[in-house]
């Protein structure tokens, strides 16, 4: 027990508070809106790198992913859309083969599970995040890094408007 808090301390995701434990950690705005901006530098520099580096098959595996989660999305299964979601974004900072871009991108990308999940809580939010997915597997897939670093960066900057309000 002791090692999993540890391990959820290094994670950003608990606060040790001397003589009193343990609690969970509470994100601001500002901290929110600085980690998306931070994710949006990683992903915005992975998607520039997948596009020189990645293989056909690896990116046939992103694009099997996505077709996933779009049947998902038909069907209004939420969480398994989700973790689609968030396997296509760890799958594409994966294809730059940077180990150290998907370390850091992995450990922002646990503090905002939660909060990227409610993100698309409303109906046409949802839509909304899935078109911006259609135009970043279409770049993908045409190896346009300028294009995908840019679908990217539209993306999440709009996953922080549809989250800001949640906070």
């Amino acid at each position: 027990l002791r090692e999993a808090v540890r391990t959820l301390a290094s994670e950003g995701l608990i606060d040790l508070v001397p003589s009193r434990g343990a609690r969970v950690r509470r994100f601001t705005r500002e901290d929110v809106a600085a980690m998306l901006e931070t994710v949006a530098i990683l992903e915005a520099s992975a998607a520039r790198l997948a596009c020189q580096r990645a293989s056909d098959a690896e990116i046939a595996e992103v694009r099997s992913m996505h077709d996933q989660m779009l049947a998902r999305y038909r069907s209004r299964q939420r969480m398994p859309y989700y973790k689609l979601n968030q396997a296509i974004h760890s799958a594409m900072a994966r294809l730059s083969h940077n180990p150290t871009l998907v370390e850091l991108h992995e450990l922002l990308q646990a503090r905002l599970r939660r909060i990227r999940f409610i993100g698309n809580e409303e109906p046409e939010k949802w839509a909304g995040a899935v078109a911006e997915h259609e135009d970043m597997i279409r770049a993908l897939e045409a190896r346009d890094g300028a294009a995908l670093a840019q679908a990217i960066g539209l993306h999440i900057r709009n996953t922080r408007e549809r989250v800001d309000d949640k906070l």
